[in-house]
């Protein structure tokens, strides 16, 4: 192989999925091939670490003459070295390699040392106090940084041989330190299970280069984990055994089935892994195969649920003793409500039942009947806590009932750790706990929450069960109301709905199965018919930025709110985010970055994916980048009138929000929504998807795309069976 070493000029092309690079690099030496264009560059092509430009590299492979694009250099092994130019060397200090050096403090450096810069940092670091104009506190911070960052750099080296962009490099070496390199060769797999962001393929590039049997046991093994997690990510707790060994042979594309069943039935031996009997979806009796955060979840879930419903209750024993015909009807007229006898039902359930569940759809009263029950409990003065499991969830839940809600985290004192501060040890000090959007409660939460509650206390689940169930796995509520552990009052009577008002109206339509009033006749619902996916792609934009603006004075930004089914395609989510940047803040004169493979703007519109407790922003927070600081390499995003700073290595927990996915929507509400709806989102044409929604507008709606798509998803119920064994053991 040739070697070809310089710096990397622009990069033309990256590929995120699998590196796949071209990229435009001026060599240290010209090539004798004619390979060189006119500015001196050379064309480099390959799969490879995303590089930045400025960054100095050694590329190992051959030139070859693409019939197209003409002599090019395909990289098959990328090392980065130090630069050999003050340009390179300032491009270098502030490409983020070291937090808190930014391009003008970098410039600073390399005037003064020149091409020593890097030899004095290594060997002499106390001589950077000599560089005029640097403070003595950004010194000793930047001295600390390198000297940390030493060992970073020899982890990068040897890490992008195999593949791992250097952003990945730094976080693993976070998790191993020192031990790194010895880390990763004793056992690649142990990527996938230790570092956030490296599942199991990349792990498995890694070691498929570093000389790992495709049939291995510890590929094998690490491969029936990747299927369980995988299986989980689709909302299953368990899989039944034999689809465990079907998913994990097609993941690995391993011939022999013998050898990934052995795996499992030692895996089970080892603990693992777990086996238990469950029902599958026609109800027949399977072995089922679990992960043990879910088994023990499952479990433990069942066990809390049934002792809570089962042990006595001081305040339901006073409830109990009230003439209800009397005190109903004196708390509505105090709070100026009517209730019906449903809502009243409710009402006294969630009072005298340990365990009740409220649900039902949009504009049926659940939020007056969730406030009379506290009404009812201030009246007699009982304790009680309001959660949700998001912060926008928990946000609109404050609003709407006058009273400090939060997210069921913050309820418990999630640690960084991953645990929660209270539990059956330290559990929660009051009569009642209310949770609402409680269609959103995944089962590992379910059960953190249920080991706070002390067996006493009342549980009260408050949400829509047709809505989409949990991003996580487990079918809670759903299970929940199914087992009859619980008493369920499901509100069917609409309230809320103006005479020109169809929202409401068409969500409980296509909740009942039915196509909603399309005539365009309401004054807050609209369908635009479009059925070439570029055009519908191009006419929600249009909606956005100038129609809806035009007609209701709205801000495009703050008051419109665009979820699409699917990511995939010309009007999925990732396409639209592209086109709507460009059309509401897509000014050449704004600051902008790439970071994690995307490009932010000053002024975009982005939304929080991690819950990080450090910067209390939580998944599902909406904010809007204030400002790119290129010196600190920072972001600044407002969320909430909060200004939270991020470094460009947690870009990462960001995402553009001009439009998102239906799952991604679920707790918030939004006054303006617009839904792309066309044939090719056929895999996510789903009833509850569409309903779910229809459901986030608070005052208007508008359909983009066909009548037909609008036809499947009506007419199809199949919520996704997931396998889950919690109603199972609650029945028993």
């Amino acid at each position: 192989m040739e070697t070809l070493i310089g710096t990397v000029e622009r990069i033309t092309y990256y590929n995120e999925e699998n590196g796949y690079t071209v990229l435009k690099m001026m060599p240290e030496k010209k090539p004798g091939n004619n390979a060189a264009a006119r500015d001196g560059t050379v064309a480099v092509v390959g799969s490879m670490p995303e590089l930045a430009p400025g960054e100095s590299v050694e590329f190992s492979g051959a030139w070859f003459n693409d019939p197209k694009w003409g002599m090019q250099f395909r990289a098959e092994q990328v090392r980065p070295v130090p630069p050999s130019t003050t340009e390179g060397l300032v491009n270098y200090l502030s490409s983020g390699i070291v937090p808190g050096i930014g391009p003008i403090t970098a410039e600073r450096i390399v005037k003064h040392f020149g091409l020593k810069t890097l030899t004095i940092l290594d060997n002499d670091p106390d001589r950077i106090d000599e560089v005029p104009g640097l403070k003595t506190s950004l010194a000793k911070a930047l001295i600390k940084a390198w000297a940390e960052n030493q060992s970073v750099r020899q982890t990068m080296i040897f890490l992008q041989g195999y593949g791992i962009s250097s952003r990945m490099a730094v976080r693993i070496h976070n998790e191993y330190g020192d031990h790194t390199v010895k880390k990763v060769q004793e056992n690649p797999y142990n990527l996938a299970d230790e570092v956030f962001g490296i599942g199991f393929i990349k792990a498995d590039a890694i070691a498929q280069k570093m000389g790992v049997d495709f049939d291995a046991p510890v590929r094998i093994r690490a491969g029936l984990l990747f299927a369980l997690n995988k299986l989980a990510q689709d909302g299953n707790t368990f899989a039944p055994r034999q689809l465990l060994l079907d998913t994990a042979a097609e993941l690995l594309k391993v011939d022999n089935p013998t050898r990934v069943a052995a795996a499992v039935d030692a895996q089970i031996v080892a603990g693992e892994l777990f086996s238990d009997v469950a029902a599958d979806e026609t109800g027949n009796e399977v072995q089922a195969v679990y992960l043990p955060v879910y088994y023990y979840s499952e479990i433990g879930a069942a066990e809390r649920l049934s002792h809570i419903a089962t042990s006595p209750s001081s305040m339901a024993l006073v409830w109990k003793k009230k003439k209800w015909a009397d005190f109903l009807p004196e708390l509505a007229k105090q709070n100026n409500v009517s209730l019906t006898e449903q809502q009243q039902g409710a009402v006294k359930a969630a009072l005298t039942s340990k365990i009740s569940v409220l649900t039902g759809g949009p504009g049926t009263g659940k939020t007056t009947t969730l406030q009379m029950v506290i009404n009812a409990l201030l009246a007699e003065k009982r304790s009680f806590r309001l959660a949700s499991p998001t912060g926008r969830a928990a946000k609109r839940l404050s609003e709407a009932t006058g009273q400090l809600a939060s997210t069921i985290h913050r309820m418990l004192g999630y640690m960084p750790d991953g645990g929660f501060e209270l539990d059956e040890d330290d559990p929660l000090e009051t009569d009642m706990v209310i949770v609402d959007e409680s269609s959103m409660i995944d089962l590992v939460l379910f059960y953190n929450l249920l080991k706070a509650i002390r067996p006493h206390t009342h549980l009260m689940l408050v949400g829509d069960v047709d809505q989409l169930p949990s991003v996580g796995a487990g079918n809670v509520l759903r299970d929940v109301i199914d087992s009859g552990i619980a008493h369920v009052t499901r509100l069917d009577t609409i309230f809320r709905q103006s005479e020109d008002s169809l929202i409401v109206f068409n969500a409980h339509k296509v909740n009942h199965g039915e196509m909603p009033e399309l005539n365009n006749k309401s004054s807050d619902f609209f369908f635009f018919r479009e059925e070439d996916p570029e055009r519908a792609a191009e006419l929600v934009v249009d909606i956005v930025q100038n129609r809806l603006p035009a007609k209701f004075d709205v801000d495009p930004l703050k008051d419109v709110q665009v979820i699409a089914p699917m990511y995939r395609g010309p009007a999925g989510v990732s396409a639209l985010n592209d086109a709507l940047q460009m059309a509401l803040n897509g000014s050449s004169r704004t600051a902008e970055k790439k970071l994690a493979g995307r490009l932010f703007r000053a002024g975009d519109k982005v939304m929080q994916i991690r819950n990080n407790y450090e910067k209390e922003v939580f998944n599902g927070d909406i904010g809007i980048i204030s400002g790119i600081d290129m010196d600190d390499n920072r972001l600044e995003v407002v969320i909430d009138g909060r200004y939270i700073d991020y470094d460009f290595t947690e870009a990462e927990e960001l995402t553009l929000a001009y439009c998102i996915s239906t799952h991604r929507s679920q707790g918030g509400e939004y006054p303006f929504v617009v839904i792309p709806l066309l044939t090719q989102h056929y895999m996510m044409l789903q009833r509850n998807l569409i309903y779910t929604a229809i459901t986030r507008a608070k005052q208007t709606v508008v359909l983009v795309g066909t009548h037909k798509a609008l036809h499947i998803a009506v007419n199809n119920n199949r919520v996704s069976e997931r396998y889950s064994g919690l109603l199972g053991r609650l029945k028993e």
